[in-house]
């Protein structure tokens, strides 16, 4: 039976192939993406990852194979990229505690939230795309948090790859303060293959340097004691399905990451990858 995927993308830039790769997967199996930005703007993919030439500073090769270049650029000017879902004007922003009438705003905040939940019941599972473009408008916002909270809520499965595995570290219920990946098995970017330099955005020239944050370091004290990242650095792939949680590391393991889903969605996969 095919399921609907509400599928997460930057407006500051995808690393293609940890979109197409597991899209590929899911469609093959019958399911369907539907897109959502945080700005409602159509998205794009990074030029380094269709780019056969580029090589990988951490890694010192070309990362990017022949086929899944020709997927990223047969995908990347797709009119199904046109008109994404506005998570800017679909969940509300959260007042601030200086708002003239806070406690009013603040319950009319959570009113809507619960009234949304109804609007995520058409969907299967979310997936969140990662690249560098989520590290500037996903990982840190609000609306997103409470759209990953929504899923969760309902015990749907939540997909993550590369930065925007940062995104589930910060989704917390507003009172409980507590990371949902708290005492789970995680898999994300391990520190030896962070940029030292060259961090950059699609639509702007700004070079960020190194990530802004150690993800590997996050991971780790998000899930806790009772919980474990597991980089496996030296491997070439990284996936880690923890339910409802499937987490993947890097470009590298997009078409594995698609393939987890895929069973987790129409097997009832569980566990994977620890």
């Amino acid at each position: 039976m095919a399921k609907k995927i509400l599928t997460v993308l930057s407006n500051f830039g995808y690393w293609g192939v940890e979109l197409t790769g597991p899209m590929v997967k899911l469609e093959q199996a019958g399911h369907e993406l539907v897109f959502v930005t945080p700005k409602g703007e159509r998205p794009n993919a990074l030029p380094p990852s269709y780019d056969t030439t580029y090589i990988d500073p951490p890694l010192g090769y070309c990362v990017t194979t022949t086929g899944d270049a020709e997927q990223v650029l047969g995908f990347k000017d797709s009119p199904r990229l046109d008109n994404p879902i506005n998570l800017g004007k679909w969940f509300p922003e959260r007042p601030y505690y200086s708002a003239p009438d806070f406690l009013r705003d603040f319950e009319k905040y959570h009113e809507k939230l619960s009234h949304l939940q109804s609007d995520l019941d058409e969907y299967d599972g979310l997936m969140l795309v990662g690249g560098s473009g989520p590290i500037i408008d996903m990982v840190n916002n609000q609306r997103l948090h409470d759209l990953i909270l929504g899923f969760h809520k309902s015990g749907k499965p939540i997909a993550a790859i590369c930065y925007a595995v940062a995104c589930l570290i910060f989704a917390r219920d507003f009172n409980e303060r507590k990371s949902i990946i708290r005492g789970r098995n995680i898999t994300g970017h391990c520190i030896e293959y962070d940029y030292h330099d060259g961090t950059g955005f699609s639509g702007t020239d700004l070079n960020m340097g190194p990530p802004p944050y150690c993800l590997e370091y996050m991971l780790t004290d998000a899930v806790g004691p009772e919980g474990a990242y597991h980089g496996n650095f030296g491997k070439k792939t990284s996936v880690v399905v923890d339910y409802p949680f499937i987490t993947a590391r890097s470009l590298q393991c997009s078409h594995e990451f698609g393939e987890q889903f895929v069973n987790v969605l129409d097997n009832g996969l569980k566990r994977y990858g620890w």
